[in-house]
């Protein structure tokens, strides 16, 4: 009889301490500092954001080109 309660005792700290591992692994993976961008393919091989911004069709009559704003 002490036998089965002590395995019972046994078998409980370790799915409690897998959970814990799981939950931990959980919480690093989704709070790793990385985010996902929506910005064009090919952009990020450009040697600079005036290059980067030069091909994109809704950017092309931005106005005068002498005064340009990036939002970081």
């Amino acid at each position: 009889m002490d036998i089965a309660i002590m395995a019972g005792v046994i078998t409980a700290v370790a799915v409690f301490l897998v959970g814990l591992l799981l939950l931990i692994l959980h919480y690093a993976y989704r709070h790793k500092g990385t985010y996902r961008t929506h910005e064009d393919k090919g952009t990020e091989f450009a040697e600079s954001a005036d290059a980067a911004l030069q091909g994109d069709p809704s950017l092309q009559d931005a106005g005068d080109s002498s005064r340009k704003e990036y939002f970081i």
